[in-house]
């Protein structure tokens, strides 16, 4: 059986865009910071942080709730919070969990096309058909919600920078509207997986059979804007992947595994969760009513699953440790124990506001912010989050890592990541001088 049975209220689209909103804002830029806090006795020194994780559990809103914080390039995180894999499991959630980190693939993604740059196979304002031909001559719908005929050309073409700021004018299956939307389901262009289960009223379109064919069905879609005019949420960075196969001579994944993942030591990240490993893997849900239902069970997930289309753009399953050594690496500016996993060049121009000076941010989640190399880059801080409620971010003014880790879906149906930094914020501001990372940029 389906674990949904009535929920007509609930739509693919509104599952994966309360990870929108989430990430849209997500970052340390607010909290100031003391490095004292970071002792071994967590729940103490973070007093307010472990109340609501414990609040959250307790009540049966999460299954878990778990959060990581690092101190520069100290060799561990500290943790606050736990619970279980799944509701009734025994088994309580740590380090080496597994969470679906949907969105929060995209800054993993940037950083990969970021040392593709570095090794001079690609350039950041390169045009895209330069690597990927079909994209060569591009017709931006007049309408964005109006007939998909409709269309003008592209007055500039798409760039590697407007790929990795949303800025291109591609449309999004969980945002695009109208014949634009229809057109992406038709052609398989979808991201984020969900369930091997049918949910009732939610549309599970089938994707396109592989990232070429995927890239290609693309092509032929109109944009929704014109390249570097607004800032809209899209489904570039999964396109990114296809250039980072394109550039390396690489697939997709093997790229990561052997230039990100491999050296990192992120021995707990795929977009296929090994059999063996689904002990580690926790249960993802959709709250209805108030209810926390079985959406992806650990037992059954699609993530067991080998993805028709390995998506850059929310794709990954992901431990609290691995991650913590991606953003303990980004915090050192491509160095981890020793090893220049990237160079500095490199990771100070991802986690820059890299957004083009033509667009109008005005009215955009991100208004008011910047966004770098696949995340949110404002007041020194960089990072991004994931549908399924994970959030991650490092802060270069405080020398922190921290990340949140939990699994449901909408991640808006709680106010989890304004509770999140309002804790931190408490816990840190009420014993330690503030750091004010809102003074200086990155």
């Amino acid at each position: 059986m389906p674990p949904f049975t009535n929920n007509s209220a609930v739509s693919r689209r509104s599952l994966f865009r309360g990870g929108v909103y989430a990430a849209a804002g997500a970052g340390l830029a607010a909290v100031p910071v003391g490095r004292g806090l970071l002792a071994h006795n967590v729940d103490e020194a973070w007093p307010n942080a472990a109340a609501m994780a414990n609040r959250y559990i307790s009540e049966g809103k999460v299954a878990n709730l778990f959060m990581t914080f690092g101190w520069g390039q100290e060799d561990h995180a500290h943790t606050v919070g736990g619970g279980t894999l799944g509701v009734g499991s025994a088994v309580e959630v740590d380090q080496n969990s597994l969470y679906r980190i949907y969105s929060m693939s995209k800054p993993v993604t940037g950083m990969a096309i970021m040392m593709l740059i570095d090794d001079g196979l690609l350039e950041i304002d390169m045009p895209l058909h330069d690597v990927l031909p079909a994209f060569r001559d591009m017709q931006v719908i007049v309408d964005p919600e109006g007939p998909i005929s409709d269309t003008v050309p592209a007055a500039t073409p798409i760039t590697i920078r407007q790929l990795l700021t949303h800025t291109a004018g591609l449309g999004y299956s969980i945002t695009s509207k109208g014949e634009l939307l229809d057109a992406y389901v038709e052609n398989g262009i979808v991201g984020g997986r969900v369930s091997r289960f049918p949910i009732p009223g939610v549309p599970n379109p089938t994707p396109a059979p592989g990232l070429e064919v995927w890239a290609d069905r693309l092509a032929t879609i109109p944009l929704e804007y014109q390249p570097a005019t607004k800032w809209s949420y899209s489904a570039s960075i999964d396109l990114l992947g296809r250039v980072i196969e394109v550039a390396s001579g690489m697939e997709f994944e093997a790229f990561l595994k052997a230039r990100m993942f491999d050296p990192l030591g992120m021995t707990s990240t795929w977009m296929t969760v090994p059999e063996s490993e689904k002990t580690r893997l926790t249960d993802n849900y959709g709250i209805w009513g108030g209810t926390l239902l079985p959406l992806d069970p650990a037992s059954n997930s699609i993530y067991l699953d080998a993805p028709k289309v390995p998506s850059g753009g929310g794709g990954l399953v992901s431990s609290p440790k691995d991650y913590d050594r991606f953003l303990r690496m980004l915090l050192g500016y491509g160095t981890l124990d020793g090893e220049q996993v990237m160079s500095e060049a490199a990771v100070r121009t991802g986690i820059s506001d890299l957004v083009p000076e033509t667009v109008d941010m005005t009215g955009s989640w991100m208004e008011g912010q910047g966004h770098g190399a696949g995340g949110r880059s404002i007041n020194g801080t960089f990072g991004w989050g994931g549908a399924a409620g994970t959030l991650a971010a490092v802060d270069y003014n405080a020398g922190l890592r921290a990340a949140m880790w939990t699994q449901y879906m909408p991640s808006d149906t709680y106010p989890i990541r304004d509770e999140y930094l309002a804790a931190l914020q408490a816990d840190m501001g009420s014993k330690y001088d503030a750091i004010d990372s809102r003074a200086n940029g990155i």
